[in-house]
């Protein structure tokens, strides 16, 4: 069954997000009001080291008021490039400039609420530059092992979806199935 937007009008706008209300069209020909948030795009980077550990950031969010293990995000601004965007937020979050970033994935978070699109990036190298401009964003930035993801994903210690989908896939592609390099 597929909706049709027939109509979006915007409510509130700021230079990182939209709020809009659309008119939409259910296949048996009702309607609905549905609001939706545009966003921009977020471009997320890390590290994985010779050790097989992953630089992680130990963060609160206030909004759902929990803690947890993240990767360095932001969003792409005007004129940049993705790649360049997640570059730049691993240095500011963490101090740790990559090496060439390769891309790992592309998710849609919650995708009947928002058009956003987190493109998350690795590199297998980097070098610390210092202390991070952005210290802010976290209590900490740690390097943890890639061993330890599926746990920590399974125990709720990575809540983002796109954080959790995106470890889980670097440890598949770097330790493989059974856990090991």
């Amino acid at each position: 069954m597929q909706w049709t937007k027939r109509n979006e009008q915007p409510v509130y706008a700021n230079r990182w997000f939209s709020v809009n209300l659309a008119d939409v069209e259910l296949p048996d020909r009702r309607h609905l009001d549905h609001f939706l948030i545009r966003l921009r795009p977020v471009a997320v980077a890390t590290v994985v080291n010779r050790a097989n550990e992953v630089l992680l950031l130990w963060r609160h969010r206030f909004i759902t008021d929990s803690w947890g293990w993240e990767l360095a995000a932001g969003v792409v601004e005007d004129g940049e490039d993705v790649a360049g965007a997640a570059a730049r937020e691993l240095e500011e979050e963490t101090g740790w400039r990559p090496g060439p970033l390769r891309h790992l994935m592309s998710a849609e978070p919650s995708n009947g609420l928002t058009d956003a699109r987190h493109h998350v990036y690795w590199a297998d190298e980097g070098e610390y530059v210092g202390h991070p401009v952005d210290d802010f964003e976290s209590d900490r930035r740690e390097w943890v092992s890639l061993k330890l993801v599926p746990d920590m994903v399974a125990r709720g210690e990575v809540p983002a979806a796109t954080m959790a989908a995106a470890l889980l896939l670097l440890h598949h592609l770097r330790l493989g199935q059974d856990g090991r390099p």
